[in-house]
């Protein structure tokens, strides 16, 4: 069943400079961000964004530096006005918002994970974990136990009387996350969350967030600039280049089916066994195989299909989901998926 729509971007435009409608109009004509910059000396954040961010889900948006996604992301919560566009929460325009609304939304509705973590130096981690209930009037009393609830759940029981810088970047990450999810908001936005963390640390800190969000079914906006990272969280991917999606949809189905260049240029690289899910290569069937060498889930990677198989091209496997079988896995076709796909041609290409 499709879940519902929780934010909806329509028609975002963003220019930065002196006249940015005027130079909205010049990129409405076909110019692009270099053109811009040189001819106008206007810098072109975003252009015609329209995305659907359902409800539950992890959708990350990735792209290089100055793709524009960072930009994106603080459009959501009016951080960034945009020059044009339309941005609903849950079927209210944002846009619209006085400043009493656009208060509560930022505290009550959509909280927001920092990459440099955001802590305030001389506040304890408990407090720094209270920090959005104290904003909306409790005081430590009332929130304290809410508060050592979600530091438990991140890891960090015993810490709540520390100060910041005792604490490893890791550690005062995990708190940047309790603080999000005490404020009980619906909605996390997460820029470059774990982007400044050692690649251990970074590994583990996406384990968790998958891990609450199996518990929690937050919408969860993530932005990075990995590639591994977006293809291991990301319910639904977005990639920008300087400022404009090139590609948008499932992730496994992205890296099957890239419609341009610029995502070949991105996956190129990528161990495709070991990103690659069974749910995405599988036949969808309910008829069990002829001849069933086992029964496999539909979230394993390919690489450890592989190795169970032993690297036998003629096993076939029953792919599970819940205690049901939702699918067959013929080893023939795993093989075939690794071979990297070339970009669509024009008239095949279009939103995944």
């Amino acid at each position: 069943m499709a879940r519902d729509i929780k934010i909806s971007i329509r028609n975002l435009y963003k220019v930065f400079g002196t006249d940015p409608l005027g130079a909205m109009e010049h990129v409405k004509a076909g110019m692009g961000k270099a053109e811009l910059l040189e001819k106008y000396n206007h810098v072109l954040g975003l252009q015609d964004i329209n995305v659907d961010i359902r409800e539950g889900e992890i959708t990350v948006i990735m792209g290089l530096s100055g793709s524009g996604k960072s930009t994106l992301i603080r459009h959501l919560n009016r951080l960034i006005e945009p020059t044009s566009g339309e941005i609903e929460v849950d079927g209210e325009n944002v846009l619209a918002f006085n400043e009493t609304r656009l208060r509560q939304l930022r505290r009550e509705r959509m909280s927001m994970v920092f990459q440099k973590f955001a802590l305030l130096p001389h506040k304890t981690v408990l407090e720094n974990a209270g920090m959005a209930l104290a904003v909306r009037g409790f005081t430590i009393k009332d929130f304290e136990t809410e508060a050592n609830k979600w530091l438990n759940r991140v890891g960090l029981e015993g810490n709540a009387n520390q100060y910041p810088h005792q604490l490893s970047g890791g550690m005062q990450q995990r708190v940047g996350i309790a603080r999000a999810l005490a404020s009980n908001s619906p909605i996390m936005l997460m820029d470059e969350a774990f982007s400044a963390l050692d690649p251990l640390i970074r590994s583990d800190m996406q384990d968790l967030l998958l891990e609450l969000q199996d518990e929690l079914q937050k919408t969860v906006v993530f932005i990075t600039h990995d590639l591994d990272e977006a293809l291991k969280l990301a319910d639904n991917l977005v990639i920008l280049k300087d400022g404009y999606i090139v590609q948008q949809g499932e992730p496994q189905n992205i890296l099957l089916n890239p419609n341009d260049p610029y995502i070949i240029n991105f996956i190129s690289d990528i161990n495709r066994a070991r990103v690659l899910r069974v749910r995405s290569v599988m036949t969808r069937t309910s008829e069990p195989p002829t001849d069933c060498a086992g029964d496999i889930s539909e979230r394993d990677n390919l690489e450890s299909v592989i190795a169970l198989s032993g690297g036998d091209t003629e096993h076939t496997y029953r792919v599970m989901k819940k205690g049901a079988q939702v699918g067959v896995l013929d080893m023939k076709e795993l093989i075939r998926a690794l071979v990297p796909t070339e970009a669509h041609t024009d008239s095949e290409r279009g939103q995944l």
